[in-house]
């Protein structure tokens, strides 16, 4: 779907802000059943000193306020990377109708790569579409992690 890809693409400049900042460039993007964004975020794990502080978490609040309700059942969530179990387990209980993530986690993904939360038996599963605009997600995640060891060098 276009419109997957071009909310995407936004998700894709918030990753970017993140690796401006030593962050690792993942952003994510919250849109409501009209198509409206209504919650962003980047990764921010260094900066704020927290564990939780996830692209999707930190979108997934923003969203949250926006509605003024944690039920989110009628939006999407692009995320340029694959989910984690933590993110998975607020995507289920924020009850996010939709997941769309763009790379692929092979060592932490909870989507699909090493596990699939959402397959399990839990109260809600979300409708998940991932590899939207995969190349460009991995590229980013790539370039940060290979500048990141030739700074270590």
């Amino acid at each position: 779907m276009l419109f997957d890809e071009e909310i995407m693409l936004r998700a894709i400049d918030l990753a970017k802000l993140a690796a401006k900042e030593d962050e690792i460039p993942v952003g994510a993007v919250v849109v409501d059943s009209f198509g409206r964004i209504i919650g962003e975020g980047y990764n921010q794990r260094q900066t704020k000193n927290s564990p939780t502080a996830h692209a999707e978490i930190i979108a997934l609040e923003k969203a949250a306020k926006a509605l003024k309700s944690w039920r989110l059942s009628e939006c999407t969530l692009y995320v340029t990377l694959e989910p984690c179990p933590m993110c998975a387990g607020a995507i289920i209980n924020s009850r996010v109708k939709r997941v769309v993530y763009g790379a692929f986690d092979e060592k932490g993904g909870a989507c699909s790569s090493v596990i699939n939360l959402f397959e399990q038996g839990f109260n809600h599963k979300p409708l998940i579409r991932g590899g939207i605009l995969e190349k460009q997600c991995s590229v980013l995640l790539s370039e940060y992690f290979k500048d990141l060891r030739s700074k270590k060098c």
